[in-house]
């Protein structure tokens, strides 16, 4: 059987997913003006741009986030001018639900908070899924699944542009992998967006090809491929 993307949602909106939720839904978070704005550093790294046409885009970055501060980039192959270093860059793919999706609540499921922050930082950092800080929980609804009152796997909701939402933080503790937990937890999380009326996307890095295989199989298809990146900020502002 085909799948097909739903599309009674804008999805022009996921060509720049962090600057549509910043002036969006995480419109109270958001730091800056009309051509750069960020979140606050303990609720995410991301800092996004309205254009990179716009020629003043780079000192405005600069000037939002001060000198010598390490920011990342994505939506854009752009390299940085003359005095900004560049860190590392990468690949990486966006995943939106298609109509083959199932979502269902999990019953194990709980949702976390402000006093579960401390095992989530550290699962992540056992785990590695992307960029999760100490207010990420803030964004959206977070969940986990707990074994003898440990925190072992969780997932949640960060980026949010009008009509979608991001499932994000999807980590499962190395000794309980292969149970099926992470699926769990994204199909359950799927599940509350789609009863707000929004979509669900996901990103992942291009080389982490088991993760993507299994939310295809889930029923997520890749929309577009995506470039991340790492710069410094002159070191002596602009």
């Amino acid at each position: 059987m085909s799948q097909t993307i739903s599309t009674h949602q804008d999805a022009a909106v996921l060509d720049n997913p962090a600057w549509h939720a910043l002036t969006g839904p995480h419109a109270a978070f958001a730091i800056g003006d009309d051509l750069v704005r960020q979140y606050p550093a303990d609720v995410a790294p991301f800092v996004a741009v309205r254009t990179w046409d716009d020629p003043r885009v780079w000192d405005a970055l600069a000037e939002l986030v001060g000198p010598g501060a390490e920011i990342g980039l994505s939506s854009t192959e752009e390299l940085p001018p003359e005095g900004w270093e560049t860190l590392g860059r990468g690949d990486g793919v966006q995943l939106v639900e298609t109509d083959a999706l199932r979502p269902r609540p999990d019953d194990e499921a709980i949702v976390l908070g402000a006093t579960d922050v401390p095992e989530m930082l550290a699962l992540v950092e056992r785990n590695q899924p992307g960029p999760f800080r100490p207010r990420t929980y803030q964004l959206g609804r977070y969940i986990g699944i707990r074994r003898e009152g440990a925190l072992i796997a969780m997932a949640g909701e960060r980026l949010h542009p009008e009509g979608w939402t991001e499932i994000s933080a999807v980590a499962t503790d190395a000794a309980f992998r292969g149970q099926g937990l992470a699926s769990r937890l994204v199909l359950d999380v799927a599940f509350h967006i789609q009863e707000r009326g929004d979509r669900a996307l996901l990103h992942a890095a291009a080389t982490n090809v088991g993760a993507i295989a299994v939310y295809e199989r889930l029923g997520f298809t890749l929309r577009r491929h995506t470039t991340f990146s790492s710069v410094r900020t002159p070191e002596h502002g602009v």
